[in-house]
């Protein structure tokens, strides 16, 4: 009897498509990924995944493709993109799924911060503007500096800080319409994985140098004290009630000031930057096999975490060029502690900087006895990283 697909739209290029395919594979089910280009996710012919060209972005070529089994265990991604696209697929199918309304309006950065407004948790003031000179308007109101964003998106692409209104103006051109000026709000940034209505972990995060806000690593659990981890849990789960998710995975984004929790974003799904396979090294519990259960409509383990520590930290490139050869992975893998090690480039690839996640070309996760020793052995292992590239500038290379 042929087994029931799984299907996923599009996936994300940094580890966890990779881990939902292997997940739905070990539980019975044919992974089918639908894609508009399978070549941006060179694992799935390492792999030998089932793929379906598909516009993915036309809601009938979806449906179309879903169409095709004679069994169809569910729908869902890894990816920011398309976790709307799948929620509303599964729905129309009868098969288990976040609120795809929910799911639509939280992916409006906009609609997502006036939600969460209303309801009384903290966010940043912020206005969502759709042109230059009212972004200008607004961060003189709101008052400097402000982080530009587009109202969707993801992985920092697009995200900037700005310190005059010279700066806002230059980079809300750029961006063009549907933006978000928010007040900047320093502190240390975190993360709350949580699955249903729980709290899974509380995770601290490394930013690069501004103005931009790439994540650069990632602390399971965060090192900070057990009442900053019940404060940032407590905040996130009332983000999600606010927005009526609670369905499944979500990865809230939040910095700690001296008043508290301020909420940056809630993203309906779950975490990428190899925070899934950092919780599960550090703690068992595997949140990607978790999201495939749900998702398939099967029990959802629940193990009780072992209290370990893991850290990631990524090889993020300097500078643009064609990867002629990556090199150092089996170097990096050899290190005490290495977890996972692993290169988001291949050679022939075409990179260009981008200062959005779309800079990182490899990964390490590390586990430790402490949460000093994990980020240690992690920072190691990545920066045994390395691309060789064509047409690079002298400016460029590899940083940690």
């Amino acid at each position: 009897m042929s087994r029931p697909w799984l299907v996923l739209v599009e996936s994300n290029t940094t580890g966890s498509g990779r881990l939902f395919c292997a997940r739905a594979a070990a539980r019975g089910l044919l992974p089918v990924v639908l894609a508009r280009d399978v070549s941006r996710y060179p694992y799935l012919r390492a792999d030998a995944i089932n793929t379906r060209v598909v516009d993915t972005a036309d809601a009938d070529a979806v449906a179309e493709a879903c169409r095709e089994p004679a069994r169809l265990a569910g729908v869902t991604s890894s990816s920011e993109f398309f976790i709307a696209r799948a929620a509303a697929t599964a729905a129309a199918f009868g098969l288990p799924a976040p609120d795809p309304q929910a799911v639509e309006r939280c992916r409006d950065k906009r609609r997502q911060r006036a939600a969460l407004a209303d309801a009384g948790v903290p966010v940043p003031a912020f206005a969502a503007v759709d042109t230059a000179a009212d972004a200008v308007e607004a961060a003189a109101r709101i008052g400097l500096p402000v982080v530009l964003k587009p109202a969707a998106g993801s992985g920092s692409a697009g995200v900037r800080l700005c310190s005059d209104l010279a700066d806002v103006r230059a980079w809300a051109g750029q961006l063009g319409g549907d933006i978000l000026v928010e007040r900047y709000v320093p502190g240390p940034e975190f993360s709350v994985e949580s699955f249903d209505e729980a709290v899974v972990c509380v995770v601290g995060k490394h930013l690069g140098a501004p103005p931009h806000f790439v994540e650069t690593g990632h602390d399971v659990p965060a090192r900070c004290s057990t009442r900053r981890h019940a404060e940032l849990g407590r905040t996130a789960l009332a983000a999600l009630d606010a927005l009526g998710l609670g369905w499944g995975a979500a990865h809230t984004e939040l910095r700690m000031t001296p008043d508290g929790p301020v909420v940056i974003e809630v993203n309906p799904r779950l975490a990428g930057g190899m925070i899934p396979a950092a919780v599960q090294a550090a703690s068992g519990v595997d949140l990607v096999d978790m999201a495939v259960a749900r998702a398939a409509g099967q029990p959802v383990p629940r193990p009780l975490p072992d209290g370990g520590h893991a850290a990631v930290r990524f090889a993020v490139t300097g500078s643009g060029g064609r990867v002629r050869a990556t090199l150092g992975l089996d170097r990096a893998r050899a290190l005490p502690g290495v977890h996972a090690a692993g290169f988001t480039v291949e050679p022939g690839q075409e990179l260009a900087i981008t200062h959005s996640f779309r800079d990182r070309v490899g990964y390490a996760v590390a586990t430790g006895p402490d949460g000093d020793t994990a980020a240690e052995r992690a920072r190691s292992a990545a920066g045994c990283l390395a691309v060789d590239l064509s047409q690079a500038d002298d400016s460029g290379g590899i940083h940690v």
